[in-house]
């Protein structure tokens, strides 16, 4: 990339709104590289979590267009099947706009991954009939308005965004083919949260849905460069799809959603950095952190890198939480 050319990234960036905003990919698409290949995810098969709406939906459009076999995991079995039927008839999108490539399959999965015993239950009953699996994307979100617990105690969005993540990455380690891309969805909120290690369940003081949310993406970004160290060969990743026009932000924060409707991006866009990855699988180095198909720094220009030591405490807590030896 020109010297001119990094410079206008890095500031579309550094002014948030314009990097993050619709803007960002209308102006990105003249330097980025250049789409995968038609067909470049044929015989390719691929996990989504939390597909049933928004990116999800767009993350399993795109790959499909490129040929793969998706598994679309949902918690809602209609939703879920209702999700497959669509997809089935070949809804138009994913990278370049294309619709379904021949070849593409669409597959069901069912599970609550909020819930780690569910999750342990279906990785066993995946793996005994998947031999092989070339993509995991670590999609499914939740941002809560008040604190809750799922049913081993622990607090949602730590479930939902690390345990659960960390958990089935660990299950589903030995289908990894060996040169499997690993992503996960992070967000560019977790600029705004230093990782915590001293209160992982989020019980000291009041509860903040959002706070809880930009802590957990966070910790999403260390998870991925320790996964990215535990698979030497395959490929992991941690991205952030800048701010799109989902249902979770119209319900999540209708506020900001209502301000910045017009700059927000379509789902396909949230998507396209996620799809790029997997089917062109790009070397990166740590802390493997990517936004609009460019590695970005995952702290602030003023901010020190993470301290070892309390990643170590956080990694050895999130293992005993998930049951998932270190």
């Amino acid at each position: 990339m020109p010297a001119l050319t990094r410079l206008a990234d890095a500031l579309l960036d550094r002014a948030v709104v314009p990097g993050y905003s619709k803007v960002g990919p209308a102006l990105r698409r003249r330097w980025w590289p250049a789409d995968p290949a038609p067909g470049s995810m044929a015989g390719r098969r691929v996990l989504v979590t939390g597909a049933t709406s928004g990116i999800g939906t767009a993350i399993a459009e795109g790959l499909l267009g490129l040929g793969a076999t998706v598994h679309v995991l949902g918690r809602d079995r209609a939703k879920t099947d209702d999700l497959v039927a669509r997809l089935e008839r070949g809804i138009p999108g994913g990278v370049g706009g294309r619709g379904r490539a021949d070849g593409a399959r669409v597959v069901a999965e069912v599970c609550d991954v909020g819930d780690l015993d569910a999750v342990r239950t279906w990785a066993e009953e995946f793996t005994g009939r998947v031999d092989e699996l070339h993509g995991l994307v670590h999609n499914a979100g939740t941002l809560p308005a008040e604190r809750s617990e799922t049913a081993q105690g622990h607090e949602l969005t730590l479930a939902v965004h690390v345990l659960s993540p960390h958990l089935m990455t660990a299950l589903l380690t030995d289908v990894l083919s060996p040169d499997a891309a690993v992503v996960w969805m992070s967000s560019g909120g977790m600029y705004g949260a230093g990782l915590r290690a001293d209160d992982l369940e989020f019980t000291d003081g009041e509860y903040s849905g959002v706070r809880a949310y930009a802590r957990t993406k966070r910790m999403q970004v260390v998870l991925a460069a320790e996964w990215a160290r535990r698979l030497p060969g395959r490929h992991v990743y941690s991205t952030h799809p800048g701010w799109v026009a989902t249902d979770g932000v119209t319900a999540s924060i209708p506020a900001f959603g209502k301000v910045m409707a017009p700059l927000l991006r379509t789902p396909a866009d949230g998507a396209d950095t996620t799809v790029w990855l997997l089917a062109t699988r790009p070397a990166s180095r740590p802390p493997h952190f990517w936004h609009d198909r460019a590695q970005r720094p995952s702290t602030l220009g003023w901010e020190r890198g993470q301290d070892p030591g309390k990643v170590r405490r956080f990694l050895d807590q999130v293992a005993t939480a998930a049951d998932v030896p270190g």
